[in-house]
């Protein structure tokens, strides 16, 4: 019994230690503080993820919730069968010595509604049907009571719907999960302080409001336990109280609830006689019983928290202002003229035309370092050798049999007047024709490709930097299209005069091209010896070539000759022609790409978004609903936050005062 005792003493004395000088003198400073915490929750500072000190009632439905805060207030709330609190009850409970009526107030939807003790419950019920409707639904929606009355405890709860798992009729089928979120809502912040109701007739570890507070507040050190109908169940309750068999850090308060017609000073006189004469109820110690303790210990619990707390709220109150200051900076600015909008849209295009520059033109990728896809220089590097990979780099023949494609071009070029063993010139046109006209579907593919993808690159750039301007994007989008389809266009027509003008002539001055032909035409003695020794092998072996049959032109004898010259012109002047196709479209694409960066980009985007009606100027006046609410929101917050932190220094000031 001694151990008990001291045990419990050492409780009382290691809370009285951490009260702070708040807690020094409660009529003269501690309801100022508690005013001004509760200024910052009217004005919804949770909202903004800033955490205040708050007390929270919880408990399992019949657990006695009810009585303990009606004792603290010295009202009557709603009773009823099945679940009576259906919104959180945020109770503001301040003791006015100079009040000879209590006064009763209840807020809710910018609502203010004063009523009487006679009346409150009626009043609650009301509000509570207007907030949550008038089946037994529940609404997390907060209902505020504020009750200014001579001898209540200076305090600020918050009253939650008891536990059900069992939904009764009318009930939602998951009211249990209803009640769970709104009660983990409130009681998962590290601010709020748990007060748990647990009735002396159940088995602690079995109650669900303790599971969810150690769900939340493992060690328990935010939690304070209440046990009710201490009368109802004497017996091992000294036992449940002093083990603490499910981690209350703040320990236990035994009380008993007000019966029947009792008034609150019989109810209070009763149990100060049940827990001093009970032979059982009077061996728990006096500084853990009775209604008055426990208002106590809830004032000193509630100044120790603040003072904990309020550093943490200074800071987050500054910065979330910082934070919105800073976004409403960065939000586009409000364009309220034409003049306004021709500003901005030059000064978008101006930034998008340089980032085009740095993307398209010089290689320059810090706009998108770590997105490849916008490395545009180093993309159409890889699309071009892939391109030229792709063309036959040997002259494609059209017969596999060695040179036969060759003979009947010759046969087909004979004439009357034509002289033996002379190559006919319009006999190799006509053949490299045949094999340009081959790869003539390749340049304009590869034209269509490359400026798919810089149409994607401008139309990304131009989104980027008018994004703050949504309503002009499908203009701008429209217009960039626009464009890089009559590049597109011209580069397509391009591609087709330069493949037309490969098969018109045959022409090069470069020196690669005959010393080709003549490398190549060094095994043409070989060849010939070889097709004209019907017992030679054959297949013979060319430089350049590889090994070549040679068997089925003996019978070509007289052409083989002039085929093998023709066969050995066109796979010199094939190289020719094929890198002739590739520089030349690599050439234009970067020119066309400068052109449309430095000459067109701005004028098409000005002339389609302003136009002879400035229709692109007018839709930039036009804010987006989502800006505009965005910047409206923002305005709220940081007004919000100013209006924080006015109180907060108020506090500050009161917490020096009364420190000193």
């Amino acid at each position: 019994m001694a151990n008990c005792t001291k045990i419990a003493g050492d409780m009382v004395k290691t809370e009285a230690k951490k009260s702070t000088a708040l807690a020094s003198s409660f009529d003269d400073h501690i309801r100022p503080i508690l005013d001004a915490v509760d200024r910052l929750r009217q004005l919804k500072v949770m909202q903004e993820g800033i955490e205040l000190p708050t007390i929270v009632v919880v408990g399992d439905q019949s657990s006695g919730k009810s009585s303990v805060l009606e004792s603290l207030a010295g009202i009557s709330l709603p009773r009823g069968q099945g679940i009576c609190t259906r919104v959180p009850l945020i109770m503001r409970l301040q003791d006015d010595p100079s009040l000879s009526q209590p006064q009763l107030q209840l807020e809710y939807k910018d609502k203010a509604i004063h009523t009487s003790e006679d009346g409150i419950a009626d009043a609650i019920n009301s509000a509570t049907d207007d907030i949550a409707g008038s089946g037994k639904g529940i609404s997390n929606a907060p209902l505020t009571l504020v009750v200014r009355k001579r001898g209540v405890p200076d305090l600020t709860m918050v009253d939650l719907p008891g536990i059900t798992r069992v939904p009764v009729h009318g009930q939602p089928d998951n009211i249990y999960e209803q009640i769970s979120n709104i009660i983990m809502e409130y009681i998962a912040p590290k601010a709020s302080i748990i007060l748990n109701v647990l009735s002396a007739t159940v088995d602690f570890p079995t109650c669900e409001s303790i599971r969810m507070s150690q769900s939340v507040d493992r060690t328990g050190e935010r939690t304070l336990a209440v046990v009710t109908k201490a009368d109802k169940a004497p017996e091992g309750l000294l036992e449940k109280v002093t083990a603490d068999d499910v981690n209350i850090g703040l320990g236990y308060v035994c009380v008993r609830n007000r019966i029947g017609d009792e008034s609150y000073e019989e109810a209070r006189a009763e149990e100060r006689n049940l827990f001093k004469r009970h032979p059982l109820l009077s061996r728990i110690d006096k500084s853990i019983v009775g209604i008055p303790v426990l208002a106590q210990r809830l004032m000193q619990i509630q100044a120790a928290s603040i003072a904990k707390s309020l550093p943490d709220i200074v800071k987050k109150i500054n910065d979330k202002l910082s934070q919105h200051i800073s976004e409403l900076d960065e939000m586009p600015e409000n364009l309220r003229s034409i003049g306004d909008a021709t500003r901005v849209l030059l000064h978008m295009l101006s930034t998008s035309k340089e980032s085009l520059r740095r993307l398209l033109i010089r290689g320059e990728f810090d706009d998108f370092p770590d997105d490849a896809s916008m490395h545009a220089t180093a993309r159409m590097a890889e699309m071009l050798a892939k391109f030229f990979k792709e063309l036959p780099s040997d002259c494609p023949s059209a017969d596999e049999r060695f040179l036969m494609e060759e003979i009947a071009v010759l046969e087909e070029a004979k004439g009357i007047n034509g002289l033996p063993n002379f190559l006919p010139r319009h006999a190799f046109l006509n053949l490299l024709r045949r094999k340009v006209r081959d790869i003539s579907h390749a340049p304009g593919e590869f034209v269509r490709k490359v400026w798919a993808y810089i149409e994607e690159v401008v139309i990304r750039v131009l989104l980027h930097h008018s994004e703050n301007y949504p309503q002009i994007q499908p203009m701008v989008r429209r217009a960039a299209q626009n464009l890089v389809g009559i590049m597109r266009n011209q580069s397509c027509h391009f591609m087709s005069e330069a493949i037309e003008m490969e098969m018109v002539a045959d022409y090069t001055s470069s020196p690669d091209y005959m010393k080709k032909w003549t490398e190549l035409m060094d095994g043409r003695d070989g060849f010939i010896a070889a097709i004209e020794n019907y017992y030679g092998p054959n297949s013979i072996e060319l430089k350049g070539l590889g090994v070549v049959e040679v068997g089925h032109l003996r019978q070509y004898a007289a052409m083989a000759e002039q085929a093998f010259d023709m066969r050995m012109r066109i796979l010199a002047y094939w190289k020719i022609v094929v890198l002739r196709l590739v520089d030349s479209l690599a050439l234009h694409i970067i020119y066309s790409v400068n052109c449309l960066v430095e000459r067109h980009m701005e004028k098409e985007i000005v002339d389609d978004l302003v136009g002879p009606r400035m229709t692109g100027l007018e839709r930039m006046l036009e804010e987006s609903p989502a800006t505009a609410a965005k910047r409206e929101r923002l305005r709220k917050s940081i007004e919000l936050m100013k209006e924080s932190k006015e109180v907060v220094a108020e506090i500050m000031d009161r917490v020096v005062t009364t420190v000193n």
